[in-house]
């Protein structure tokens, strides 16, 4: 593994598990809230977004790289409105995807078909992160202020379960 590739694996699976940070803390404003299907559905992403940082260091360590914990920084504790949290989350969302096509341009660079491969499960699964968290966003603008609406989407969300990777076999 080519180090350019082990340093900028190693900084995004950081970025995975500062994801994962940050829903915690979203799940926490939200159960203060009473939200707690919110919170519930926040807390299946967290795990989410920690396997997603646990796939980056089993393919460092696969490579032969090493893998390298930094700090992780401290999250957001508090939003204005549930609206504001999910806004925030699909913001994150973009931002991940972002650094996702920055590695598969890098990977491009350094002729690491590899690394390309098992990049490209990650493009696929920031399409759908991002589309979840906008429809969600929707949602919450639509209902506005309306507490009958805000409990029906908590509801709704509070129905989300953790799904088994994809590959989960390997």
């Amino acid at each position: 593994m080519k180090k350019s590739i082990e340093q900028a694996f190693n900084d995004h699976l950081n970025a995975e598990f500062f994801s994962s940070y940050l829903y915690l803390s979203m799940a926490n404003y939200f159960a203060a809230q009473n939200l707690e299907g919110m919170a519930a559905w926040m807390r299946v992403q967290l795990e989410e977004e920690r396997m997603h940082a646990m796939k980056f260091v089993d393919f460092i360590n696969d490579r032969a790289g090493r893998v390298v914990l930094q700090q992780i920084n401290q999250p957001t504790i508090e939003w204005a409105s549930p609206l504001a949290a999910f806004q925030d989350a699909y913001n994150h969302e973009c931002l991940i995807s972002g650094k996702i096509n920055t590695l598969v341009d890098l990977a491009n660079k350094e002729n690491d078909h590899a690394a390309h491969n098992f990049l490209q499960w990650f493009v696929s699964e920031q399409v759908e992160e991002e589309a979840t968290a906008q429809r969600i966003v929707e949602q919450l603008k639509r209902v506005g202020d309306n507490p009958v609406g805000l409990m029906i989407i908590d509801q709704q969300l509070g129905s989300r379960t953790a799904s088994a990777p994809a590959d989960a076999a390997e």
